[in-house]
């Protein structure tokens, strides 16, 4: 019985390794170039007597009643221009991440034929890194300064920050933005509403950015990753216990959904916690649907929350398997 279970197993691996090699092969057949437009070094390397083409190129990045003299005192602020260079001598040769971006897209254009192809501005911004990369309408932003390592000297953020702020998160952060337009926000605000919401998005992570591991897609350190599949099943039963499933406790997002430093159980594991784990078990939830039920990304995005969890037959890993 134990061999016929490992052949199996082999088995169905084989064809899930084989379904995923043909789709990469479609991917990669998809005719794409996407234009990369350095506006971050436009910017700072234009003189400011030429201010006035700048604005006639880039129209988008110059909102009207704001004075010349705005944009001419942070061409010269030295402190700007420092940041430049510190962009500059990570990405000025910006071929390779450009690459990576037309990969993604390829992938995109895959599961969503209809996806308008943006034009990629590549930015020097404000340190927002609620919008580190924005996919809107027919642009996609890129603020570079939110990507040159979390060890940054120019970074004074609280560690759980800036342990994102490194290059290899461009890619699932452009992700994170292109999700805002394909996953409808949950109607009932629950918690399990929050968690299978996140859960789609990374899931659809998987689907886009197959080359990239678990820590990297939700922005975890390997550690925390281990922290969470080591945790598997408490969590989940806690969440049972308190009933909070079903609950829509404001509090309850930043308990264990929105971006914070560890999640908060109100035990002594907290700490030892990283943030987020109700978007981590969302995902296995949402892995576990796909592993079961024959849909498509696109209509698995859509579906309700409650059908979803339902359908899924989730069951949360032990430690001792």
């Amino acid at each position: 019985m134990k061999k016929y279970l490992v052949f199996l197993l082999i088995v169905v691996a084989f064809f899930s390794c084989d379904k995923k090699s043909k789709v990469e092969k479609a991917v990669e057949e998809i005719p794409l170039e996407l234009k990369v437009y350095r506006f971050d070094k436009a910017f700072f390397e234009t003189p400011p007597n030429e201010l006035p083409n700048l604005k006639a190129e880039y129209p988008f990045f110059f909102p009207k009643g704001v004075s010349d003299s705005v944009w001419i005192e942070k061409m010269q602020n030295p402190q700007w221009r420092e940041l430049h260079q510190e962009v500059e001598k990570k990405y000025n040769d910006f071929g390779k991440q450009t690459s990576e971006i037309e990969d993604l897209f390829k992938h995109i254009k895959y599961y969503f034929p209809k996806a308008t192809m943006p034009k990629v501005y590549t930015v020097i911004a404000e340190m927002d890194y609620n919008n580190k990369a924005i996919y809107a309408n027919d642009k996609l932003i890129i603020a570079l300064e939110l990507y040159l390592g979390s060890q940054h000297k120019f970074y004074e953020f609280p560690k759980y920050l800036e342990q994102n702020f490194e290059e290899r998160q461009m890619m699932p952060d452009i992700v994170t933005s292109f999700s805002l337009g394909k996953i409808p926000p949950p109607i009932e605000k629950t918690l399990l509403g929050e968690m299978i919401y996140y859960g789609k998005q990374l899931y659809l992570k998987d689907e886009l950015l197959p080359e990239y591991n678990d820590a990297e897609k939700i922005g975890y350190l390997p550690e925390q990753i281990i922290w969470c599949q080591e945790n598997e099943s408490y969590i989940w039963r806690y969440f049972i216990e308190k009933e909070l499933l079903y609950s829509t406790d404001s509090k309850l997002p930043n308990r264990f959904t929105n971006l914070a430093p560890f999640s908060k159980f109100y035990l002594e594991i907290d700490n030892e916690s990283p943030g987020r784990v109700g978007q981590w078990t969302g995902w296995q939830i949402v892995r576990s649907y796909m592993q079961n039920n024959e849909v498509t990304l696109q209509e698995m995005l859509k579906m309700d929350t409650k059908e979803l969890f339902e359908k899924s037959k989730y069951k949360p890993k032990k430690t001792d398997e």
